[in-house]
């Protein structure tokens, strides 16, 4: 037995059924402000919560404690804990680092539309560096939900629709936040969320119930949570809803037959918030003790509670004989081992004068800046509008109110940043454009407040508010005025950011408010327009998109938004990013993905709908450039291989501008033929490159068993057909150039 072996053992011989119960319980500590208004969901107490958590500390009754970032707090609960109780175990913080701590990173989908998998490994370790630095050990992320149903609101905080884009970006994440093991220096347990399904809900209501096929579950849904467990991801976070009936926290299939023993997970599982006690609201338990032994035995390792966790009923389920010795003994060993990996025995406290000096490093800004560059999508460039020529304007235009919202530039999720640091669009304009060009702006319409308040308009801050006074006709007139003067104008639209994320699913993909009708009215006066998106899911822009020449996705770009917005207008850098998701031109077209299966009538495709054309308004991986680039010379290394083989596919890549600028290169497969109707293309490659101008480069990808497998619903198992191929590479997953190769048997 290893020495952690032993030292776990040790503990676990020491402790009580009700200690035990505490190692897997995880409280909420909220900070809020005295007199706060708190979400009526969340049943607690502002003032006695607190109390109630440190009292639970020195009785060992918690293992974990989240929401709590500041260093010197930390430490004081941590001393709670080891130095309040006979053990001594070391408390495991956590916290929704979703996309950074005091940096704040574009928002998850955003990160993904870089499809630079080394970029968001960078960035993610930035996030765990100032984490771990003020003591948090564990993130609530990266969410590897696919979504494709731009309804529902945490569509922000994935990848978008593709499972093999999907489970690239989750790799990344898990060893941006982890490095290669739980434990390295400035490193934090990576918690992939939510197993599984999640982003299914139906009609894309967030928690409603998710009906998969096992061919969706292997195929789309799975393939992003077992390459984060391959990347070496030290927890796993359970999904709310049920899945085919069955509550995912509930789930023994899921979290044991799935997680642990096909794909060899190790580490330990974790609960949504009130996600075990919440069995009993599903009708799945008839109480809490039975929810808290239906989950343990399920493989759910630790209990998120905010209060009157259902995991303190474990010592009466095992008096009666509902769960076993084994099973919570196993679970806490998880958890122990967990402290032990992250240092917490050896080093419990946090360094407060080096978290201090984390906080402050200049280069998590300058990440954060190129994060936001690299991930912007240009849209459309009608007349090579963009990038702008500082030199010969004389005055722009920046219209819109969150063109100047410090919060919004931030996006959802976040809660530690740091507004004074935030740069915003306009901020980052009049910094570019210098004293040789005026910058005017204009709110030009009010805040457009939810139907329902967010449950995070309970942190200061969150809930979008207009000026004192503030008169729309007045200030509409005058965005008009001032566009009708400009020589461009800059018109930021989209949702704010408490419209989007979790609870925030919407029923429209409309532009809120007056913000169509301002862009219209803007358009009118005849001054050339740049429209920038400010979002985290697919709008309605097809009146934009035929007649604004310019549009340009900037997502929720975080911390140094507005800088790197600057850059991408005046062509400083040249947007390089693709869309992670296929662009609907109407919220009647939902659910749209590029990968569907042919079909009987595959001619007929366009044509699904009678009153609007069945094509996307941007393709799949669709994102234009300042570069132009020229794809030629596609081949396969051979023209047949077995099952068993892999061929090697190039194409050179030619940019014939006169500027550098990136291309993502992008490979789709087909198979024409097999044990089951395949999708019409599937990406199976892709490779962001960086090229001067007039340069050419062979880019190559492997396409071997790997890429051609597929889970098969008939046979219940992974299959590898013989058949014919198509390949096609290109910009997106609408590339015409094409070839072939041929699989066959052994």
């Amino acid at each position: 037995m290893g020495t952690t072996e032993a030292q776990v053992e040790e503990l676990i011989a020491q402790m009580t059924p009700a200690e035990k119960a505490g190692q897997l319980t995880q409280y909420f500590y909220f900070g809020l402000p005295a007199g706060a208004e708190t979400e009526p969901a969340l049943g607690l107490d502002v003032e006695r919560h607190p109390r109630m958590v440190e009292s639970v500390l020195q009785e060992g009754g918690a293992g974990s404690l989240l929401f709590v970032t500041d260093p010197t707090e930390i430490n004081r609960l941590q001393r709670l804990a080891v130095e309040g109780h006979r053990l001594g175990i070391p408390l495991l913080f956590g916290f929704d680092v979703v996309h950074g701590l005091r940096t704040i990173l574009p928002v998850p989908i955003a990160m993904a539309a870089s499809w630079d998998p080394g970029l968001i490994e960078r960035a993610q370790s930035v996030a765990a560096r100032e984490a771990r630095a003020v003591g948090i050990h564990w993130a609530f992320a990266p969410m590897v939900d696919i979504a494709r149903d731009p309804r529902w609101g945490r569509i922000v905080e994935g990848a978008g629709e593709d499972p093999y884009l999907g489970a690239a970006v989750a790799v990344a994440q898990v060893r941006g936040f982890q490095g290669r093991e739980p434990g390295a220096p400035g490193r934090i347990i990576a918690g992939p969320k939510h197993l599984a399904g999640y982003g299914a809900a139906l009609g894309g209501r967030d928690y409603d119930e998710v009906s998969l096929s096992d061919s969706d579950l292997w195929n789309v849904y799975f393939p992003p949570f077992e390459a984060a467990v391959d990347a070496g991801a030290g927890n796993v976070m359970t999904a709310y809803m049920s899945l085919n009936g069955i509550p995912a926290t509930g789930n023994r299939w899921l979290l044991t037959d799935v997680l642990r023993d096909a794909w060899g997970f190790e580490g330990f599982v974790v609960s949504d918030a009130n996600a075990v006690r919440n069995l009993v609201t599903h009708g799945f338990a008839a109480d809490p003790s039975d929810a808290a032994a239906r989950a343990i035995g399920a493989g759910v390792d630790m209990e998120m509670a905010i209060v009157d966790p259902a995991y303190e009923h474990l010592p009466e389920a095992l008096e009666s004989g509902a769960t076993t010795q084994q099973a919570v003994d196993a679970s806490v060993r998880r958890v122990l081992e967990a402290k032990i990996r992250m240092g917490l025995f050896d080093t419990p406290y946090v360094e407060e004068d080096h978290a201090r000096e984390v906080l402050t490093d200049p280069a998590h800004r300058e990440v954060a800046r190129v994060a936001a560059e690299r991930a912007a999508v240009l849209l459309r460039n009608e007349g090579g509008l963009l990038p702008l020529d500082g030199d010969k304007l004389g005055s722009i235009a920046v219209i819109g109110p969150l063109a100047d919202s410090k919060r919004d530039t931030l996006g959802p999720w976040v809660f530690d940043h740091d507004l004074d640091e935030t740069v915003t669009v306009l901020e980052g304009i009049r910094a570019r454009a210098g004293e040789g060009l005026r910058v005017a702006h204009a709110r030009g319409v009010r805040v457009v407040q939810r139907v329902f308040p967010s449950m995070f308009d309970m942190f200061g801050g969150n809930a979008p508010d207009d000026p004192e006074g503030f008169d729309e006709e007045a200030e509409f007139k005058r965005a008009v005025d001032l566009a009708r003067g400009a020589e461009v104008a800059v018109v930021v639209v989209g949702e704010w950011q408490n419209m989007i994320g979790e609870a925030a699913s919407r029923s429209s993909l409309e532009l809120p408010g007056r913000q169509l009708e301002l862009v219209q009215a803007v358009v009118g006066t005849g001054t050339p327009v740049v429209l920038l998106v400010m979002n985290g899911r697919p709008l309605d822009l097809r009146w934009a998109v035929e007649h604004v020449p310019a549009i340009l996705d900037i997502w929720y770009p975080g911390t140094r938004g507005g800088a790197a917005v600057a850059n991408l207008l005046f062509g400083d850098v040249s947007p390089g990013g693709k869309l992670p998701f296929t662009w609907p031109r109407t919220v009647g077209q939902v659910p749209m993905v590029y990968a569907h299966t042919r079909s009987h009538e595959p001619e007929n495709q366009p044509r699904r709908y009678w009153d609007e054309s069945s094509t996307p308004l941007f393709p799949f991986g669709h994102g234009l450039s300042y570069g132009r680039f020229e794809y030629a010379d596609l081949a396969v290394d051979q023209p047949a291989i077995v099952t068993t083989g892999t061929v090697t596919v190039s194409v050179e890549v030619t940019n014939t501008a006169d500027r550098e600028a990136d291309e993502v290169v992008q490979l789709y497969l087909h198979q024409r033929h097999g044990a089951a109707s395949r999708p019409v293309r599937e990406l199976k490659g892709f490779r962001r490159v960086t090229l001067a101008a007039g340069e050419s480069r062979t880019v190559r990808f492997r396409v071997g068993p790997k890429e051609r497998r597929y889970w098969n619903a008939a046979v219940r198992d992974w299959v590898t057909d013989s058949s014919s191929f198509d390949v096609w590479v290109g910009a997106d997953s609408t590339a015409p150039l094409a070839t072939v190769f041929e699989v066959k048997a052994e």
